[in-house]
């Protein structure tokens, strides 16, 4: 049953792909989610270069979560992402949800993202 669950998100994934590619004006947050982790990235694929990313492994949150496969910690990991692109001046994103449906971690970790002041 798993299996057909991941080749549905890698389907999903491969046709998002086509379309959603970043620049250096408008770099791509991507987003994976693993049972215990969520991790974020902004990478540029013209370059591909990533230029901040995030996770539930990084220093700046180690010991601050209570648990790292929550939406709680989704939310902390979108803050961050966005605070360390804001740092290296970018403002605008396109967001690759990498396949998964928006809900849930995926949708907490974008709404966080936005509130600290990235666009998309």
């Amino acid at each position: 049953m798993a299996a057909k669950r991941l080749t549905g998100r890698l389907r999903r994934k491969r046709r998002v792909r086509q379309k959603v590619q970043g620049t250096e004006g408008r770099p791509r947050l991507t987003v994976y989610r693993s049972l215990n982790h969520i991790y974020a990235q902004v990478i540029n694929d013209r370059t591909g270069q990533t230029l901040a990313a995030a996770s539930t492994l990084s220093k700046e949150l180690q010991g601050k979560l209570k648990a790292t496969g929550n939406s709680g910690a989704a939310q902390a990991v979108g803050e961050l992402v966005a605070q360390k692109a804001l740092e290296r001046g970018i403002k605008k994103v396109v967001f690759d949800r990498n396949g998964f449906l928006y809900h849930g971690r995926i949708k907490k970790l974008a709404e966080a993202a936005r509130q600290k002041g990235l666009e998309f």
